[in-house]
């Protein structure tokens, strides 16, 4: 792993030091793209992001509410009053909802990539000419299929010249004896279904 510039730099740096570097280069990186994309563009993504960040936890929150409120009645057998400790309970679990909303957005707008008109209008112009996707097993899933078809019209009673089939012997029912000889049902012997 290589070791980062600022490790180079500063070898004797303490943990402040570090924590200082990272925000001063998230900042940077931050204000980067806010003059790549424009204030407006910018802010009106932030406020759509915090508002769907804050509307899935607080979902999920009022769902871990709605467990920690079936469960609580338990803690009067600890001799503590269940009231207190639900109050006590939900005030840490919406302290965490807000920590996680934090770091959700954070996280998404420091690793939100801004592309320029130019990039976009350099995507439209050449849109991929004569792309074929296929899966990997693409060829032999195509000769599987073509067998099967073929088999399919054996099962349905007609073979590949379009003549019915006719059975050479009669049919064994699973409860006759093995055509072998054994002595078991055909159920039991050759006609075991795996």
């Amino acid at each position: 792993m290589p070791v980062p510039q600022f490790a180079k730099e500063k070898p004797d740096a303490t943990d402040e030091d570090i924590t200082e570097h990272v925000k001063a280069k998230a900042v940077e990186q931050y204000l980067g793209k806010r003059s790549l994309a424009g204030d407006e563009v910018l802010n009106n993504f932030e406020r759509a992001y915090v508002l769907q960040s804050i509307d899935t936890h607080w979902r999920e929150h009022l769902s871990a509410l709605d467990h920690l409120r079936q469960g609580i009645h338990l803690r009067g057998y600890a001799q503590k009053n269940p009231k207190q400790e639900y109050k006590r309970e939900a005030f840490e679990m919406f302290s965490g909802m807000l920590d996680r909303v934090k770091s959700d957005v954070v996280k998404v707008l420091l690793t939100v990539q801004i592309k320029t008109q130019a990039d976009v209008e350099q995507v439209e112009e050449k849109p991929p000419q004569n792309v074929q996707y296929h899966h990997s097993d693409f060829e032999q899933a195509l000769a599987d299929a073509n067998a099967s078809s073929a088999n399919a019209g054996a099962q349905s009673g007609v073979d590949a010249n379009g003549k019915p089939f006719e059975r050479q012997a009669p049919k064994l029912g699973r409860n006759d004896p093995c055509f072998c000889g054994s002595g078991k049902k055909y159920k039991h012997c050759h006609g075991q279904i795996a």
